[in-house]
């Protein structure tokens, strides 16, 4: 089997889970008038769990037409500490710029032939790559302007259903119940992204002259008290807005700090392994002067023995406890 009929394999479609509709009774005028074809007879969640987080529909616009550059011609514009969401299909190797993301925090792309939707969600530093193929065909992705437990809210452009950022689940709408899959990235520096596949191609910004690239407009969020519009208690280890190691398939979390620590976790078939030189995006001013946070390499051995970039995510503990609400996360002692 090839590479590419491999990656067909397991990434195939978007699935729909047996799930339970809730009584969630009318929703909020605004959102019949702002949302006319979006059906709200179907919710798996509460309505008012989902709050405005202040910009309107597409008010944070999604990339539709991406643009990339070189390696060699990207790194003049970013600091090697910069972060980024790096992704290879089928030999293609990208990488999305967080100082670009935060501006956007979904980008509908095509890489190495596979529809995808690469998303980050700045509150809750969530960052997802999911298959943009629905029910045999590909959508693409924009923002409601809306958050549950902080978390992005995304909706599909066939049939305005709303979407969970973090689950990658529907929530709301014709679609509600379906899961997208979820694909493997890297969230690493601008410089291992680069040693790492030096022919590959880095996201440039599409409005340059619109937005200012490099700025961070949450500065110093990620050493809040609290998260952003967040209505629920953390009861869990260290500080709500600590990052942790989450892994699909594993009903637990580990916290950064603890594997910063040790420099890696083994557990059978899963490795994670931390090394420094990736700047918060989420901590300065300017992006590339944020504090020194490191990034993680996650791989699992199949059962052929060979390891493989495991899927997860490194959001704040606070959203994995939201989520997850009875997996534990293991920390320093």
């Amino acid at each position: 089997m090839t590479r590419h009929a491999l990656f067909r394999t397991m990434t195939a479609a978007a699935v729909l889970l047996p799930t339970l509709a809730v009584a969630a009774g009318p929703p909020p005028g605004g959102w019949l008038r702002e949302w006319p074809d979006t059906d709200f007879s179907q919710s798996l969640v509460p309505f008012e769990e989902i709050l405005s987080g202040g910009p309107p529909k597409d008010g944070i616009p999604s990339i539709d037409s991406p643009r990339f550059e070189p390696v060699s011609e990207a790194r003049a514009r970013h600091a090697d500490r910069e972060a980024v969401m790096s992704l290879e299909i089928d030999g293609d190797a990208r990488a999305y710029p967080l100082s670009i993301l935060i501006w956007h925090e979904i980008v509908n792309d095509v890489v190495g032939g596979e529809p995808v939707a690469v998303t980050y969600c700045p509150l809750c530093n969530s960052g997802v790559v999911f298959s943009r193929e629905v029910a045999g065909e590909a959508t693409s992705f924009g923002t409601t302007g809306k958050l549950r437990h902080s978390d992005l809210v995304m909706y599909d452009r066939a049939t305005e259903s709303w979407w969970q950022q973090f689950e990658g689940r529907a929530i709301v709408g014709e679609r509600a119940g379906t899961v997208l899959q979820r694909l493997p990235h890297r969230l690493e520096s601008v410089a291992d992204f680069a040693e790492r596949r030096p022919e590959g191609r880095i996201l440039a910004p599409p409005q340059p002259a619109t937005r200012p690239y490099g700025r961070n407009p949450y500065a110093g969020y990620d050493g809040a008290d609290r998260p952003f519009l967040f209505r629920g208690d953390y009861d869990g280890p260290g500080r709500s807005l600590m990052r942790v190691i989450a892994v699909e398939g594993r009903d637990e979390a580990w916290s950064l700090p603890l594997v910063r620590e040790r420099g890696a976790i083994r557990d059978g078939d899963l490795e994670i392994v931390w090394r420094p030189g990736q700047a918060s995006a989420l901590d300065a001013a300017e992006v590339a002067a944020g504090r020194e946070v490191g990034s993680v390499v996650v791989r699992r051995r199949g059962e052929d023995g060979v390891w493989r970039d495991a899927v997860h995510d490194v959001p704040f503990a606070f959203a994995f406890r939201a989520f997850r609400p009875e997996a534990p996360i293991h920390h320093l002692e």
